[in-house]
């Protein structure tokens, strides 16, 4: 898929390069580099960009704007792919965990009774 593609399948799907590599699963960088011409997309992505583009505009993960952009918190984090990435990162690296653990320790519970 070439530079001019990826710029028009976004003006299709009504989103911005930092919105379809979130839906993409990809850093906006890379999606940048894509668009740029300096890498391209491997098959896998081509494919899942001609997917996005058969089911429209409504396959596309949106970047909160505003206030809601300042940090999502409670149920709304559920959404957040990060927070999956998070959690299979985790789950894989022991010395991760054991940090994050420590770290975590300074921070209340929002679960622990009041």
């Amino acid at each position: 898929m070439s530079p001019e593609e990826l710029k028009l399948l976004r003006k299709e799907l009504s989103c911005t390069a930092k919105e379809l590599a979130l839906t993409l699963g990809i850093e906006p960088k890379e999606f940048a580099a894509w668009e740029a011409g300096e890498l391209f997309p491997t098959k896998r992505y081509v494919n899942e960009l001609e997917a996005l583009r058969k089911k429209g505009p409504a396959a596309v993960q949106r970047v909160a704007k505003g206030k809601a952009a300042a940090g999502k918190a409670g149920m709304a984090r559920l959404a957040d792919p990060k927070l999956w990435e998070l959690l299979r990162k985790l789950a894989e690296h022991p010395a991760l965990f054991d940090q994050v653990s420590k770290l975590a320790e300074t921070y209340a519970d929002p679960a622990a009774p009041k």
